[in-house]
């Protein structure tokens, strides 16, 4: 269960809610949350700071064990805790990477000083894909910092150091690249192996690791120059080979979202899981949004127990995700120093 994060509906979780009684059970280790539902076009889990933190505090007191609490902020178009409902104005990555790095540390600490004062700890940002053009997707949508590798790479670190400072666990992503990619994996199938760059693309994810990387890595589901077959979030030659050998990251790997147009339309959740798993990935994101499934959080379950029954993936290989994750939570366990906003 602890490698299991999954979005649910309702902002309140009253007892005996069907995906509050998996979380007790230790299905669901981890949750993410969005501002609004896609199928519904309603609000989904936030609506004002008072009611997401009695929203976290709920999941927390059903929880056995310390979880994360995640939502993606990255600034900009991307802000799930939006002005409107009471939080900080967060401006693009675009306009960040325009600034001061002192400007955006400090925006990466008031961000998390902000989440964590509503009992948030994980923050899907920074995003690291250095933009190749406005024709690109992060271009598009003002997602990234830069199109320069080292000036990305010091806003995104300085970003996540202000994250960190508050003791917000920060992602970077999405591994290895999607600053060339034109295709939304959203949708569709993306891919940049005739577009990427190793010097520039994995130059951010190298930067941040030099420099004490304490959060996690998300991989997208990019098809990219190293797996001819496999996209990114489901390839050992990217999680295993590239990112864990040759960059040297022992931390904790999250996968995109699984239910992704580019996973869940040419990939089934058994094998899904069974290659993401197998090539590395500690942590399995259904977001359960972009396809609402009432059981998805059991299935997803459920097939990960089956297939460490059935012998395709060791409890040993469990175990060490298991244990990067435990060790994450840890670094960021602190929940006695009170929180205030910096001025």
């Amino acid at each position: 269960g602890s490698m299991i994060m999954c979005g649910f509906r309702g902002t309140e979780l009253p007892p005996g809610d069907p995906f509050l009684d998996l979380v007790a059970k230790g299905h669901v280790g981890h949750v993410i949350l969005f501002d609004r539902d896609v199928e519904t076009k309603r609000s989904r889990n936030i609506v004002s700071r008072k009611q997401v933190q009695a929203l976290v505090q709920t999941l927390k007191n059903a929880a056995h064990r310390p979880m994360l609490i995640a939502v993606d902020q990255e600034g900009g178009r991307v802000c799930r805790l939006k002005k409107t409902l009471g939080f900080q104005d967060l401006p693009s990555p675009k306009t960040m990477g325009r600034g001061s790095l002192e400007k955006t540390e400090l925006l990466g600490r008031r961000t998390g000083e902000d989440m964590r004062m509503v009992g948030l700890n994980t923050d899907f940002a920074p995003t690291v894909d250095v933009m190749h053009g406005s024709s690109s997707v992060m271009g598009r949508q003002e997602r990234s910092f830069s199109a320069d590798a080292a000036q990305c790479a010091e806003h995104a670190w300085a970003f996540g150091k202000g994250l960190m400072a508050a003791r917000v666990i920060p992602t970077l992503k999405h591994f290895p690249g999607l600053g060339c990619a034109t295709d939304d994996t959203h949708f569709l199938r993306a891919d940049t192996r005739t577009c990427f760059a190793k010097d520039r693309d994995l130059f951010p994810y190298v930067y941040a690791f030099r420099h004490g990387w304490a959060g996690m890595v998300m991989v997208s589901h990019v098809h990219s120059p190293f797996d001819a077959t496999y996209p990114a979030s489901l390839s050992s030659a990217v999680i295993h080979t590239l990112l864990r050998q040759k960059l040297g990251w022992q931390g904790v790997v999250i996968s995109d979202d699984l239910q992704m147009g580019a996973i869940s339309k040419f990939y089934s959740l058994k094998e899904a899981v069974l290659l993401a798993v197998q090539a590395g990935t500690d942590i399995l994101l259904f977001g359960n949004n972009l396809n609402w499934q009432p059981d998805m959080a059991e299935k997803a379950f459920q097939t990960l127990t089956e297939l460490v029954q059935t012998g395709q993936i060791s409890e040993e290989r469990i175990r060490a995700s298991y244990t990067r994750i435990q060790t994450l939570l840890q670094t960021f366990s602190d929940e006695t120093q009170p929180y205030e906003r910096t001025e």
